[in-house]
């Protein structure tokens, strides 16, 4: 599995033929395409989107999509999915950390969590095996790294992984470069 950052919130994560976005900046060639908050433009290379709650089975690739909101009560779709049977989960623009306990049940066994710089513990009782922090600034991520204990982390320009690497991994942070 390879994982490169777009910017912001959004990610592709590809292996083999067969790959994801989710909350593409441009129109990107993707199986299935994933957003957090709201809709937005699609083109006919966007494969099976998807922009809310709900489970989905897509090539063999099953989405769960669990309510949760922003701050200014926007509707954030927190996506939990097993991917070449890796679990990910993107919380989005999960601003606030406190989760319904229904929603939090459902967020077991996470390898590859994609959390908000600003939901660092949450993330870290999620207990996933690595986290890539999202939606920062250069100031926010450098503060979000200080407070981990992380500051020396260099930026890797994808991170490529299987289910074997994450044994033995807690809580590690991983910063990917913008593509």
């Amino acid at each position: 599995m390879v994982i490169t950052f777009q910017g912001d919130d959004s990610f592709k994560v590809s292996q083999g033929e067969l790959s994801l976005v989710i909350n593409p900046k441009s129109k990107i060639s993707a199986d299935i395409t994933l957003f957090n908050v709201g809709h937005e433009e699609t083109s006919d290379k966007s494969g099976f989107v998807i922009s809310g709650p709900g489970e989905y089975e897509i090539k063999d690739i099953s989405v769960k999509g669990l309510l949760s909101y922003t701050n200014d009560k926007k509707i954030n779709t927190v996506y939990v999915l097993n991917f070449e049977g890796v679990n990910l989960c993107f919380l989005g623009s999960l601003t606030d950390s406190e989760l319904s306990s229904e929603t939090l049940g459902q967020l077991e066994d996470i390898d590859i969590l994609f959390a908000p710089v600003s939901n660092y513990k949450l993330a870290v009782s999620l207990e996933p095996a690595i986290i890539i922090p999202t939606s920062y600034t250069p100031e926010t991520l450098k503060k979000f790294l200080k407070e981990t204990g992380e500051d020396d982390i260099k930026p890797l320009d994808k991170l490529v992984v299987k289910k074997k690497d994450l044994d033995g991994k807690e809580g590690e942070i991983v910063v990917l470069k913008e593509e």
